[in-house]
């Protein structure tokens, strides 16, 4: 049996009780060396073969797993953040799928949300955006062009971009010319949830300088969007006195 596990996005004890306890219990674990944050393989038993996939190709990783199933091994793909955010899994389940062997997945804390925990955020302020889209520049990945940056931007919604922290000029730009104000909020965490982790609030039109000033190129999570001042938003209907929910009657205000 093979289990996918989201990692979290870097403190140790923000993998879920679920991913730590299949931990616990895998003979073979193979991790994302390069993200991941050592600490994690100290949940594995003293026999678990422990295999880093940054030094792997797709067919290594595979291999590992057909030879852990034929002798009845359990193993762990332990993945950065959550495996569905990515995480080039379907690629790894397409060829298990193929082989027979079974999978599942179990979720992590991605990266966005660790950064918002760090900052004390809330993406969807009533009154100020109620979506939070995830995405990415274009690299050795493309980005289908329907999904540009511009076309995000135009949403004027929170938006949390991954990838991109080598390109934050080009980044700034785009958001620009896609709709958001130069002062906009933004923020730009490196490591989030690390021991080592570093935060900034700045605005799109400083995004880059304040990278550059930090010796920040990679590693790090960007975060855009009105919601992040944090101002000027509606008060929530959930705990509203005039709003009636199933479970509590409307409290009339005078």
């Amino acid at each position: 049996m093979v289990y996918f596990v989201g990692a979290g996005c870097g403190a140790a004890d923000l993998i879920t009780v679920r991913g730590m306890r299949l931990m616990e219990k895998a003979d073979v674990i193979i991790y994302a060396g390069s993200l991941v944050n050592p600490e994690l393989l100290e949940y594995a038993k003293k026999e678990c073969e422990i295999y880093n996939s940054a030094k792997m190709t797709l067919e290594e990783v595979i291999g590992v797993i057909e030879k852990a199933e034929k002798r009845g091994a359990v193993t762990v793909r332990l993945h950065t953040g959550d495996p569905s955010i990515y995480g080039a899994v379907r690629e790894q389940m397409d060829r298990l799928e193929k082989l027979g062997i079974a999978y599942e997945s179990c979720p992590g804390v991605s990266a966005c949300f660790g950064a918002a925990a760090s900052l004390n955020l809330e993406y969807t302020l009533p009154g100020i955006s109620q979506s939070l889209i995830i995405t990415r520049m274009a690299g050795k990945t493309d980005v289908p062009e329907k999904e540009s940056i511009e076309s995000f931007a135009a949403h004027q919604a929170s938006m949390a971009i991954y990838l991109s922290a080598g390109m934050l000029e080009e980044l700034s730009e785009r958001l620009v010319a896609g709709g958001y104000e130069k002062e906009t909020p933004a923020a730009i965490v490196y490591k989030a949830t690390w021991q080592e982790e570093e935060a900034y609030l700045c605005t799109i039109e400083t995004l880059a300088a304040v990278a550059r000033k930090h010796n920040i190129t990679k590693t790090a999570i960007v975060l855009v969007g009105e919601a992040l001042a944090g101002r000027h938003y509606e008060r929530s209907k959930l705990y509203d006195p005039d709003f009636a929910t199933e479970f509590r009657p409307r409290r009339c205000t005078p």
